[in-house]
């Protein structure tokens, strides 16, 4: 199979962006890059950067979303970790072929513009998976 070209974000679950600013910024010391709203997730996220490192902040916009039925049932936390990929219909299409439990067979609309699909916990460790393929 085709590798991934980077970890492009780690993904994680909070109730609320505004509570979490100040451990990112000032404890972690991360730069703060800016808000987005994901109406197609109902989220906002927030990313930060340390280093070559970036943290996607979920919030929820409403109470039937994955992200809060997620904090519902298991608390703010890790919530998934991302990797680049070129092409990803083909990649999503490489994966099903090998036997990989695919959550999306066909990307939808991410932050920044990027198009992304999940990988299913069950083919990856119990980890959420997303592939991402970022806006050209």
């Amino acid at each position: 199979m085709t590798p991934v070209k980077s970890l492009n974000h780690v993904g994680i679950a909070v109730r609320s962006l505004d509570d979490q600013r100040s451990f990112y910024e000032g404890t972690l010391g991360a730069q703060y890059e800016g808000t987005e709203e994901v109406p197609s997730q109902k989220v906002r996220v927030a990313f930060y950067l340390i280093n070559d490192v970036r943290l996607e902040l979920l919030e929820p916009t409403d109470p039937e979303s994955a992200i809060a039925k997620f904090i519902e049932k298991r608390g703010e936390g890790l919530h998934h970790l991302a990797f680049t990929v070129d092409d990803i219909k083909a990649r999503i299409a490489e994966y099903k072929e090998g036997g990989v439990r695919m959550i999306d067979d066909v990307p939808r609309p991410g932050a920044h513009q990027a198009q992304i699909a999940f990988v299913h916990p069950k083919s990856s460790c119990g980890v959420l998976t997303e592939l991402c393929q970022p806006a050209h």
